[in-house]
């Protein structure tokens, strides 16, 4: 008797390997999501959309800037990251330690973290819940959706009204002169990294001594 299996077409050894590999890896993201091990605060846990012009901090990048807001706050200080989810999901890793924090930002996946998402539209800069107090928080960190003095000019408003005084502003280098004439921040010599390379070199800009220099 003839050997059934003989005419199954047979896939070689190496794009089996491949196919289990991927589906692996796809089972290993699904089942992340869902095991309790799963931190939903990491990077990368909200992937990101390049229609709403987003782009995650490396995570080097996310971590030196979470510990300068959490200095420059202070112990018991409020951070507020205004267009910046990355930079939140960095200083909630840090769980338990003395500071409290708010996300302000336009993608509503991000209302999975609760009570500390506020949806924001930078085009409505003071469309903001009455419970946001104006300037209650130590320190804004912010980094505006596009390149554009519009768009930083209306985000300074909402930083302008949120913060003590303190501004951690990260956008491109080409924005240097407007940046200090909105929010009078200066180039810090950090130069912040992203996840993907992006085009444009991006700055971080302060009105403060930080620890960025």
């Amino acid at each position: 008797k003839m050997d059934d299996d003989d005419d199954i077409p047979q896939l070689s050894s190496h794009t089996l390997a491949a196919l289990q590999e991927f589906y692996l890896e796809q089972q290993q993201r699904e089942g992340m999501k869902t095991s309790q091990g799963f931190n939903q605060y990491s990077i990368g846990s909200i992937e990101e959309d390049w229609q709403l012009s987003q782009f995650w901090y490396s995570d080097e990048t996310a971590s030196c800037l979470a510990r300068e807001a959490v200095l420059a706050a202070g112990k018991g200080g409020r951070i507020a990251c205004v267009s910046a989810p990355s930079v939140y999901q960095k200083l909630k890793e840090q769980d338990g330690e003395d500071f409290s924090v708010c996300i302000l930002e336009y993608d509503t996946r991000f209302s999975v973290y609760g009570e500390e998402f506020i949806f924001y539209d930078y085009n409505r800069p003071l469309d903001l819940p009455e419970n946001l107090l104006p300037h209650s928080f130590d320190i804004v960190i912010a980094d505006p959706p596009y390149l554009s003095e519009e768009c930083l000019q209306k985000t300074a408003e909402t930083i302008k009204y949120l913060t003590k005084g303190k501004i951690l502003l990260c956008t491109g280098a080409v924005m240097e002169e407007q940046a200090a004439k909105h929010l009078g921040v200066k180039m810090c010599k950090f130069i912040p990294k992203h996840s993907r390379n992006l085009a444009n070199e991006f700055r971080c800009y302060v009105n403060y001594t930080s620890g960025l220099d």
